[in-house]
């Protein structure tokens, strides 16, 4: 029997919010989804990209003497992920890391490569060129949070995501002080940062500028009271669609819709109407999140930590699931990440940023892989010279005698 539901299960992937999902645990949900090979393989890149900027930070930590030894990498390889060790890790990637031995300090050490310092320099300007669009993210971050106000630490995980330069605090808050404050949680040590300023124009989320546009398109045939209240959908090839799911999507598409900046006076909405109009600004809420950040995409945990903040207590995880055509759901990694589908166009941004090309440049680095190794600048080359493979032997050898 539990065979025949789970067959059951994974002919109707993404059915929950038609109300036609069965009652599975949220695992077997996530693993019954229907997967898009062209976020998978754009995964399969980001999960190695996820390392190497983990590495990179600890490199950069120190302006100064932008470097660590390949031991206290060692020491943090299993926090790190770094499976087969840190120097085989390093070794992986010539094109953006330098190993080298330091005389003076006795230790084996790791750098960035010039490429990598120069894509990491060109991310950095750009952030700091569109300061003004980080403030405006913040302020609209906090708007759609329902006491105008969300805690720090929350901030903090998705300050890459957002965009924010590393000292968010002192160049957007504290020199924003007309419309950012800190002020203390009820938890010791920690903070929480309010909109104080008076926003003087109501915002609007991108969900409606895309209606406006739809509308206006020449030669638009969609009927103003179907768009009214409608989100864009896509879907990946290869998705078949039955009848009664296309239906149920129309459905639930002319449902009201209370937009994510939008005031709710009702605490509680008991009624199945009242679920269903509260599921649907969740989902505003989500994907006005998503169209916030720089790249379109964020790990499932870290905006989960903001659903009770912005007045749902649904489970995140499984809204995502429920609306296949809105947004991605991908599992490599080891980490939940969901990726606004329509943001999205063969694996690239459609309306790319500065800070997205920089972050690109990277990620072309981390496929590049140990290819082409002898075509980039000096240090690149460096690392396939004689004595550094000794280095690098002596090293290895004295962490085998260790063990």
């Amino acid at each position: 029997m539990g065979t025949r539901v789970m067959r059951l299960i994974m002919k109707q992937p993404h059915y929950g919010f038609l109300g036609v999902r069965l009652k599975t645990t949220s695992s077997q949900y996530v693993a019954s989804r229907a997967r898009d090979p062209t976020f998978e393989k754009l995964m399969d890149k980001y999960k190695n990209l996820v390392k190497v900027v983990a590495v990179q930070d600890l490199i950069l930590a120190n302006p100064s003497d932008p470097a660590v030894s390949v031991d206290f990498l060692s020491r943090l390889s299993q926090k790190l992920h770094l499976n087969r060790g840190a120097v085989a890790f390093l070794r992986k990637y010539p094109h953006i890391f330098h190993i080298y031995h330091d005389p003076t300090k006795g230790q084996t050490r790791c750098t960035l490569t010039d490429t990598a310092f120069r894509i990491s320099e060109e991310e950095a300007e750009a952030i700091n060129a569109s300061l003004p669009l980080v403030v405006d993210r913040l302020v609209r971050l906090l708007s759609m949070s329902t006491s105008k106000m969300l805690p720090l630490r929350g901030i903090f995980k998705v300050f890459r995501e957002l965009g924010l330069p590393d000292d968010f605090e002192q160049s957007v808050i504290s020199k924003n002080s007309h419309l950012f404050q800190l002020c203390d949680a009820h938890e010791p040590n920690t903070h929480n940062l309010k909109l104080v300023g008076e926003i003087s124009d109501k915002f609007v989320a991108a969900v409606e500028n895309w209606r406006v546009e739809e509308y206006c398109k020449e030669g638009c045939s969609v009927d103003r009271a179907e768009l009214q209240f409608s989100f864009k959908h896509g879907y990946p090839p290869g998705m078949r669609l039955k009848k009664n799911f296309r239906a149920k999507v129309k459905e639930w598409q002319k449902l009201p819709y209370v937009g994510p900046y939008d005031e709710v006076t009702e605490k509680k909405r008991l009624s199945k109407a009242g679920m269903k109009v509260g599921e649907k600004r969740a989902v505003a809420i989500v994907h006005e999140f998503l169209n916030l950040t720089v790249e379109k995409m964020v790990e499932v945990e870290k905006i989960s930590h903001f659903r009770k903040l912005y007045g749902f207590d649904l489970n995140i995880r499984d809204l995502f699931l429920d609306h296949p055509g809105m947004f991605y759901l991908s599992t490599k990694g080891k980490r939940h990440t969901v990726f606004l589908r329509e943001a999205y166009e063969k694996g690239c941004l459609i309306h790319p940023n500065p800070v997205y090309n920089a972050r690109r440049k990277l990620l072309d680095l981390v496929v590049l892989g140990r290819h082409d190794m002898f075509t980039g600048d000096s240090k690149m080359k460096s690392i396939a010279n004689s004595k550094e493979a000794e280095f690098l032997e002596q090293f290895n050898g004295e962490t085998s005698d260790s063990d």
